[in-house]
C-alpha cells in the first residue's frame, strides 16, 4: 500500500473527469502533479500541487482549479476535508478510517510494506570500495563500503537487479611497491633487518604476510635480483591483501558479488577493443593539449598525445589514453572496465569514489556516453572524508595500518551496527564527525540509539501483550500523537521511491530517526494520559487496539535498518 500514490491517483482520475466534463481543458499533461506532505504539518495530511501546476496550460486562476476539486475530493470517503491554501495549493486532511486501513495494511504484508516496483527490468551495478589491494581498508573506506552497500540494497528493496562490484586495482605500479614491502617482510622472517625505504609500505600488516611468503618459499629468494622474484611475491601480496581486504568487510557486513581485477584487462585485447569503440565513433586523435591550469608555460612542454575527445560528451578538455613511451594512462583501463560493465548488459552504472576523484567523474561520465551511444547512466558518488575524534579530540594514527586509522580499529571498538548507521547520518558528498565515544551514548543525541531504543520499546510492548495473550486487531487512530505516527507510516513508500531515485540512502537513516522521534512522543505521552498507553490494564479490547500502531512502527524500523545492513534489536542492554 502506498497511501500518497493512491490519493494521488484518485486526484489524476478526478482531474481526468474534469477534463471529460469540460470544467479543465482536454489533453492537459498531469505528470507534474504532486501528492507530498505539507511543509507544516498542521495544515493537514497531504497537499498537492495540481491547480499550480495545470493553471498556466489551461488558462485559469489557480484557485479557481483547486476549488473545483477540492469539491470532487471530498466525496472520497478516505479525505476528511480539502482546503485551498495561499495562490492555489490544496491541502487535505485525511479521515481516521483510512489511517486504520493503513495500520492494517502493514500488519497483513509486513515484509512488502514500502518496497516498490519502480526498478522492474532494471539491472544496476554498483561498484565501491574498489581500494587498492596494498593494505587493510581505513576508516574512509568504511564510508563509501557503508553508502555503496546501503545503496545497493535501497535499489534492490526497489525492485531494482542490483550487483555489488569491487575493482580490484592490481594493475598499477602501487602493487610493485607492495610487492617490494612484502619482500623486506620476508627477508626480515629469515632473519635478517627489514629495509622500509621510503616509498615502501611501513604498516606492521604485512608482518605476517612476509613470514607466511618465508613459510611457502624458504630462502630461495634471499639475495636475488628483483626480476627473480618480483612477479611472484605480487601475485602473493596481492592475494594475501584480498584475503585481508575480504576480512575486513566482512567485519562490515559487506559481501560483494563480484570482484573484478584490473589485470584482467591488460593483454586480453579488452583495453584495445575498448579504445576502437571510441575510435570508430572519431573520438580518439593525435593533438598537443593546453597547458593545465596555474602551470606556467616555461614549466609546460607540448607533447603530441593520443586522446580521448572527451569534450565532445561534456568533459571540460580532452583526455590523453597513451602515455609517450606507448603504455597506457590510468583512464585506459578504466575506460575498458566500464566498458566491460556496458557490455554485460547494465541499464546503469553508479560508482561511488572518494573525494579526491572529483576530477575524474567528467571525463567518466563522458566515456560512458560515448560508449553506450547515451543510453547507460553513470552516477558518481564522491564520499567526502571521515573525521575520527574520541571524546572530542582527534583519533590518534594506528601504529599497525602505519599511517591511517583502519575499518577494523572502528569496528572493534563501536561494532558493525553502529558504524554502519552513523556512516548514513550526514549525505555522502558532506564531511563526517566520528565520535568513538559519542556514538555509544545512550541518549537522543545519538541517532543509532534513539532507533534501536524505539525498536526495542515495540518489542517489550508485544512481548507483554503477548504475556497476556492479546493479539493485535483493529487499530484504533484517535489521537492527535498517533495521527502524526500514522502519517509519518504513510510517508515510507513514498520516501523509499525518492531515496532510491537520488541514490541518497542517508534519507533512510534521517526517516528512521523521525519516525523513532515520533513513536517515542507518542510513548511518552502516556506516561500522562493512560488512555495514550499501549498496554492498557484489564482491558484487553482496548489493548488489542492500541498495539496494532506500534507493531507497524517496528515493522517498517526494521525494513529500513534492514536497508541500512544494521541488526534490528529486541531489548536494550
Amino acid at each position: 500500500m502506498n497511501l500518497f500514490g493512491e490519493i494521488r491517483d484518485n486526484i489524476l482520475n478526478e482531474l481526468a473527469a474534469m477534463m471529460r466534463e469540460g470544467a479543465l481543458p482536454a489533453g492537459l499533461a498531469l505528470e507534474n502533479v504532486a501528492v507530498e506532505p505539507p511543509r507544516d504539518p498542521a495544515h493537514g495530511d497531504m497537499a498537492t500541487n495540481a491547480a499550480m501546476v495545470l493553471a498556466r496550460p489551461a488558462g485559469m486562476k489557480p484557485r479557481d482549479i483547486a476549488a473545483a476539486l477540492a469539491v470532487r475530493l471530498e466525496r472520497n470517503p478516505r479525505i476528511d476535508s480539502a482546503e485551498v491554501a495561499g495562490p492555489g495549493f490544496l491541502n487535505l486532511r485525511l479521515a481516521p478510517e483510512t489511517w486504520g486501513a493503513l495500520i492494517e495494511a502493514i500488519l497483513a504484508a509486513p515484509a512488502t510494506y514500502g518496497r516498490s516496483q519502480m526498478g522492474q527490468g532494471q539491472r544496476v551495478n554498483v561498484e565501491y570500495v574498489s581500494a587498492n589491494p596494498t593494505g587493510p581498508l581505513h576508516v574512509g573506506h568504511s564510508r563509501g563500503a557503508v553508502f555503496g552497500d546501503a545503496l545497493a540494497a535501497l535499489l534492490e528493496y526497489s525492485g531494482h537487479d542490483v550487483t555489488r562490484e569491487y575493482y580490484i586495482n592490481d594493475g598499477g605500479a602501487q602493487v610493485d611497491v607492495l610487492a617490494r614491502s612484502v619482500y623486506e617482510r620476508y627477508r626480515e622472517a629469515l632473519g635478517e633487518a627489514a629495509e622500509i625505504g621510503e616509498g615502501l609500505y611501513p604498516g606492521d600488516y604485512l608482518v605476517p604476510v612476509g613470514r607466511a611468503l618465508a613459510e611457502k618459499v624458504g630462502a630461495r629468494w634471499l639475495g636475488e635480483p628483483e626480476e627473480v622474484w618480483l612477479a611472484e611475491v605480487r601475485e602473493f601480496a596481492i592475494d594475501a591483501m584480498m584475503r585481508l581486504i575480504r576480512e575486513d568487510l566482512a567485519l562490515l557486513g559487506v559481501e560483494m558479488d563480484n570482484f573484478f581485477s584490473e589485470r584482467s584487462l591488460y593483454d586480453s585485447g579488452r583495453i584495445e577493443a575498448a579504445i576502437e569503440a571510441l575510435s570508430a565513433q572519431g573520438l580518439i586523435y593525435q593533438g598537443v593539449l593546453e597547458p593545465p591550469k596555474g602551470k606556467m608555460p616555461e614549466e609546460w612542454e607540448p607533447r603530441e598525445q593520443t586522446l580521448f575527445r572527451s569534450t565532445a560528451h561534456g568533459d571540460d578538455v580532452d583526455r590523453p589514453i597513451m602515455k609517450s613511451d606507448g603504455s597506457w594512462t590510468y583512464f585506459a583501463p578504466d575506460i575498458a572496465y566500464h566498458f566491460d560493465k556496458i557490455s554485460r548488459g547494465f541499464d546503469q552504472l553508479i560508482d561511488v569514489f572518494g573525494a579526491d576523484h572529483g576530477g575524474y567523474v567528467k571525463r567518466m561520465k563522458a566515456a560512458v556516453s560515448a560508449l553506450s551511444g547515451g543510453k547507460v547512466p553513470l552516477d558518481i558518488k564522491l564520499i567526502q572524508l571521515v573525521r575520527l575524534f574520541r571524546d572530542g579530540e582527534p583519533f590518534k594514527m594506528s601504529k599497525r595500518a602505519g599511517n591511517f586509522v583502519t575499518l577494523r580499529d572502528v569496528v572493534e571498538r563501536v561494532g558493525a551496527d553502529v558504524t554502519r548507521f552513523v556512516m548514513l547520518t550526514r549525505k555522502n558528498d558532506a564531511p563526517l564527525d566520528f565520535d568513538l565515544a559519542r556514538v555509544l551514548e545512550q541518549s537522543r543525541d545519538n541517532p543509532v540509539f534513539y532507533v534501536q531504543y524505539a525498536h526495542a520499546r515495540v518489542k517489550s510492548v508485544m512481548r507483554r501483550a503477548e504475556a497476556a495473550g492479546i493479539t493485535p486487531g483493529a487499530p484504533l487512530i484517535e489521537d492527535a500523537a498517533e495521527v502524526t505516527l500514522a502519517r509519518k507510516l504513510a510517508e515510507w513508500p513514498r520516501l523509499v521511491e525518492i531515496a532510491a531515485r537520488g541514490h541518497e540512502p542517508h534519507r533512510v537513516a534521517f526517516y528512521l530517526y523521525e519516525l523513532a522521534s515520533d513513536f517515542h512522543a507518542l510513548y511518552n505521552r502516556g506516561n500522562d494520559r493512560p488512555r495514550l498507553r499501549f498496554v492498557q490494564e484489564g482491558d484487553a479490547a482496548a489493548t488489542s487496539a492500541k498495539i496494532a500502531l506500534p507493531l507497524a512502527v517496528s515493522i517498517v524500523i526494521s525494513a529500513g535498518l534492514g536497508i541500512l545492513g544494521v541488526t534490528p534489536v529486541e531489548e536494550m542492554r
